[in-house]
């Protein structure tokens, strides 16, 4: 909902630069949403104009934008990974738990 990966969102640097508010209100940075950015505490959502004109609109743009992906990666990720781990369970998982323990290592994969 930020159009922005966690690492930018956190840090501020949005393509390799730290400018707060400088990116366009489309991008929300956690600096730009505790006043680092130049449009102070919020970002530079109140002096714009058009769609993105306060937070709640560009989350949402960012939302309608961004949907399919969030959707896919809060629903189809676990499904994929709990269907992996039960087909490769007893193939692969349970030797190397039976072969980590009998080195003497306490760790399970």
């Amino acid at each position: 909902m930020t159009n922005t990966n966690l690492a930018e969102f956190v840090t501020g640097r949005v393509d390799g630069k730290y400018a707060p508010g400088a990116d366009g209100s489309a991008v929300i940075t956690l600096p730009e949403l505790l006043g680092m950015g130049k449009g102070g505490f919020g970002g530079n959502y109140s002096g714009t104009v058009g769609k993105y004109d306060n937070l709640t609109n560009s989350l949402m743009s960012n939302f309608k934008k961004n949907w399919v992906m969030m959707t896919v990666g809060v629903v189809g990720i676990p499904i994929i990974v709990k269907t992996a781990t039960k087909l490769i369970r007893k193939p692969v998982i349970l030797p190397a738990n039976r072969m980590l323990k009998s080195v003497g290592l306490d760790v399970k994969v």
